[in-house]
C-alpha cells in the first residue's frame, strides 16, 4: 500500500478510512464534469424525444496516477510491479482523476461534439486524438444502443478531415457499467471498460491491471470511419456476447484464428470501384454537412428474426441518397440478387470475409446489436500505416504519403470532425423521409 498521504495524517480513524478508499480509486485533484451532448430517441408512436445524455474520455486519456505522487503514472507498460503487483493492491495504490474536456479537444454544444486532432500548447501542436463514449441520462452508467431492426442517424462535418485523418463513429459491446465493482468504483462515470474487435492489449482492462498481457475484445460495429475523401462502414464480430479477455499465449487473440475478426466485411464506396460517389463537390459532398442513416433489417420488420442486411443512405440538400450500387467487382456484380450497395451475407462471401463468417456473420452482429451496443466517437490518424488502409491504393484518392502526420500536423494543424443531432430508433422515423422514399416499408 501507498504511504499515506500527510493531509490525511491528522484525521480521525474512521475519517481516514473513507478518504482512502475514495481518494486512491477516485481523485479529487481534478473534477470530471461532463460535457453534456443531447440525443433523441424516435418511435414509432412517440416520434423522437430528446435525451439529456453526455460523454465521457476513456480512462487511459486522464491523469492515473500513485496516490501519493501525481507525477507518478499508473498506466504504464510494463505494469509498475510496486504499485500493481494484484489487482487489489493496484486498486488501493492507484487514483483516476477527472479531466478538463476543452485540453483533449473536445467542444460540445447542444447536441453536437466537436473533435480536434492537435491543440497548441504555446509553442508546438500537440496530438490529444480524442475517444468519447456516450453515457446515458444518468450520468453514471453507458447508453446502449439495441438497434436490430432499428436504425441509427447522425449529422457529420468532415470537410477539415483530409487524407490521413479517422473522424469515427461506432459502436462497442462494452458492459454498460464499464465493468464497476469493487476494484474499480469508477466504472463508465470515468471511462473504464473499453473493448473493440481489435483484441488490443492496453495496461488497464475493465478498471484493472492487465497483469498477464491479455487483450480486451468485444463485438464492434463501425457506422463510420472517415475523412473528406473516403469512408467505410464494417460490421466486426467475435466469439463472445459482450466484454471479455483473450488469451495471446494461446493464439486467441490473433487475426486469423482468433476470437474476433479484425478485418470485417466492410464497404468502402472508392474501393468497390464508384470513385466519383462521395468527395468534395461528388454525389455526396463532403465539403459540406451531410446526415448519414445506418439501418439494421431483418427479414420480417421485428426483432424475432435474424440481420439479414445494413444499409446506408445519405442526406444532404433535403435529398436523399442511397449508398451506391456501382462497382468493378467481379464477384460483387454477379451476386444472387443483385448488388444493392448494402451489407449482406452474400456480400461478405462474396467479399471472402471468412472470419466475420466464421464467427457470427450477419446474423452473430445482429445478436449484439440486439442486446446492446456502447456508442463511441474517436478523432485519430496513424502513423504507421498512414491510414492508407481508408483512403490510399484502390481505397481512396490519396498517394502514398498523403496521411503521414508529420505533414497533417505541419500544414493543415486545425483538423477537426462535428458530429451533431445523433438519433436512434425506428427505421424512418429520425427524419421526414418515410412514406414513398422508404418503399420497403
Amino acid at each position: 500500500m501507498a504511504p499515506i498521504p500527510k493531509f490525511a495524517a491528522a484525521l480521525p480513524p474512521f475519517l481516514l478510512a473513507i478518504t482512502l478508499a475514495a481518494a486512491q480509486r477516485i481523485g479529487t485533484a481534478i473534477p470530471e464534469v461532463h460535457p453534456k451532448m443531447a440525443t433523441q430517441l424516435c418511435t414509432t408512436s412517440g416520434g423522437c424525444v430528446t435525451r439529456q445524455t453526455s460523454l465521457v474520455t476513456d480512462a487511459l486519456s486522464r491523469p492515473f496516477h500513485a496516490a501519493d505522487n501525481m507525477a507518478v503514472p499508473c498506466a504504464t507498460t510494463p505494469l509498475n510491479a510496486t504499485l500493481c503487483p494484484d489487482a487489489a493492491t493496484c486498486a488501493q495504490n492507484c487514483v483516476l482523476e477527472g479531466v478538463e474536456y476543452g485540453s483533449i479537444g473536445v467542444l460540445t454544444a447542444g447536441s453536437a461534439v466537436t473533435l480536434r486532432q492537435y491543440l497548441f500548447d504555446g509553442s508546438e501542436f500537440k496530438s490529444v486524438s480524442p475517444r468519447l463514449y456516450l453515457l446515458a441520462e444518468n450520468d453514471k452508467n453507458y447508453e446502449p444502443l439495441k438497434l436490430l431492426n432499428q436504425e441509427l442517424t447522425f449529422d457529420v462535418d468532415v470537410s477539415k478531415l483530409g487524407c490521413g485523418m479517422n473522424g469515427a463513429l461506432y459502436l462497442s459491446e462494452m458492459d454498460v457499467s464499464g465493468a464497476r465493482s469493487d476494484l474499480n468504483p469508477a466504472g463508465a462515470q470515468y471511462g473504464t471498460g473499453y473493448c473493440d474487435a481489435q483484441c488490443f492489449t492496453v495496461p488497464f482492462i475493465n478498471g484493472l491491471p492487465n497483469l498477464n498481457s491479455s487483450g480486451s475484445c468485444c463485438n464492434e460495429m463501425d457506422i463510420w470511419e472517415a475523412n473528406s475523401q473516403a469512408t467505410a462502414y464494417t460490421p466486426h464480430t467475435c466469439s463472445s456476447p459482450g466484454s471479455f479477455l483473450c488469451d495471446p499465449a494461446a493464439g486467441a487473440c490473433n487475426k486469423t484464428t482468433g476470437v474476433c475478426d479484425k478485418d470485417g466485411c466492410g464497404i468502402n464506396a472508392f474501393g468497390l470501384g464508384a470513385t466519383s460517389f462521395y468527395g468534395p463537390g461528388l454525389t455526396v459532398d463532403t465539403s459540406r454537412p451531410f446526415t448519414v442513416i445506418t439501418q439494421f433489417l431483418t427479414a420480417d420488420n421485428t426483432t424475432s428474426t435474424p440481420l439479414i442486411e445494413i444499409r446506408r443512405l445519405y442526406l444532404q440538400d433535403n435529398k436523399l441518397i442511397p449508398n451506391t450500387a456501382t462497382t468493378t467487382n467481379a464477384a460483387i456484380q454477379t451476386l444472387p440478387g443483385g448488388f444493392a450497395g448494402a451489407i449482406t451475407q452474400d456480400y461478405c462471401a462474396a467479399r471472402g470475409a471468412k472470419d466475420f463468417t466464421r464467427l457470427g456473420g450477419l446474423e452473430g452482429m445482429g445478436q449484439s446489436l440486439a442486446r446492446g451496443m456502447v456508442l463511441v466517437f474517436s478523432l485519430w490518424n496513424s502513423p504507421g500505416d498512414f491510414m492508407s488502409w481508408l483512403d490510399g491504393g484502390s481505397n481512396g484518392p490519396c498517394n502514398a504519403t498523403a496521411g503521414d502526420p508529420r505533414d497533417i500536423v505541419r500544414m493543415s494543424p486545425e483538423v477537426s470532425v462535428t458530429f451533431s443531432n445523433v438519433r436512434w430508433g425506428d427505421v424512418g422515423v429520425g427524419h421526414s423521409f418515410v412514406g414513398w422514399l422508404y418503399p420497403w416499408l
